[in-house]
């Protein structure tokens, strides 16, 4: 079911959750009411509220502008909102607690090239370990692991500029992986990618076991990964509910400015979704 929020509606209140007495939460991402400002005065988020549960797929969908990005940003503390806070299982994104909340959320950005600028792949991957105080045995563990779940153990010592575009997107996912993030967030993880490369990073992406945000534009991708999505335009959260009954509700798209490729067949993929009890094919 849609639920369609044309007025500010917490969806952190549809279940349990919230700080509990040993500061525990029930939900792996919570934003409650949040709104920020740039400084020219442009709102990008407008009473935002959010709740995602550990272990869930979520799509993060909207028109350009819409405040995906932005959202995207708060939830490592890369931005503050100006009101409202986010909270990633149960601990506060605030000034004091930065570090933790970065080595729990990892973002994958759109442009591999913002996060590979290292000699080698493997000097990457170690980066942001090494970075939180991880070293020796332990570190070369957390690359090596990180290298294996994306399949670039092979290209662990090559420059990340001699690798193809899905090759550095994968690289880059595993400089993001080696932290053993509790919640990662894909900015555009399919874009500019070939046919070919976008199946393997699908692949992967199905393989790894964690929170999942995906920030796309790519409809068929996110229906691909996720199991559920959101919509959010001009700040904030208008639609939330199952992917592909998301996708199916073409009016819903097309006031978002949201549209699915000719030829692409819900019902055929809902069939094939219920039949593998996982999720659409990657090929």
């Amino acid at each position: 079911m849609i639920r369609r929020l044309e007025a500010r509606e917490p969806a952190a209140q549809d279940g349990p959750g919230g700080d509990g007495p040993d500061g525990s939460s029930s939900w792996a991402v919570e934003v409650r009411d949040v709104g920020y400002s740039y400084p020219d005065g442009h709102v990008a988020l407008d009473g935002v509220d959010l709740a995602i549960r550990p272990g869930e797929r979520l799509a993060l969908l909207g028109p350009n502008g819409a405040g995906k990005t932005t959202l995207m940003l708060h939830l490592n503390g890369v931005l503050m909102p100006t009101r409202g806070h986010v909270a990633i299982d149960g601990t506060r994104v605030e000034k004091r607690s930065l570090r933790e909340v970065r080595r729990r959320v990892g973002l994958v950005f759109q442009d591999p090239d913002d996060q590979l600028f290292m000699p080698t792949l493997a000097e990457d991957v170690a980066f942001g370990p090494a970075n939180f105080g991880v070293e020796g045995s332990a570190l070369v563990a957390s690359v090596d692991e990180a290298l294996a779940a994306v399949g670039m153990t092979e290209h662990a010592t090559r420059s990340p500029h001699h690798l193809s575009g899905g090759q550095r997107r994968r690289g880059a996912l595993a400089s993001v992986l080696s932290c053993r993030p509790d919640v990662l967030v894909l900015d555009e993880p399919s874009a500019n990618l070939d046919p070919v490369a976008r199946r393997e990073l699908a692949d992967t992406l199905l393989g790894i076991d964690t929170t999942m945000i995906v920030v796309t534009h790519d409809l068929p991708y996110a229906a691909q990964l996720c199991e559920r999505a959101v919509i959010v335009d001009a700040g904030r959260v208008v639609a939330d509910g199952p992917i592909l009954d998301i996708l199916e509700d073409s009016t819903t798209l097309a006031a978002h400015r949201l549209e699915l490729p000719w030829g692409f067949d819900i019902a055929a993929m809902r069939d094939l979704s219920d039949r593998s009890g996982r999720g659409l094919p990657t090929g």
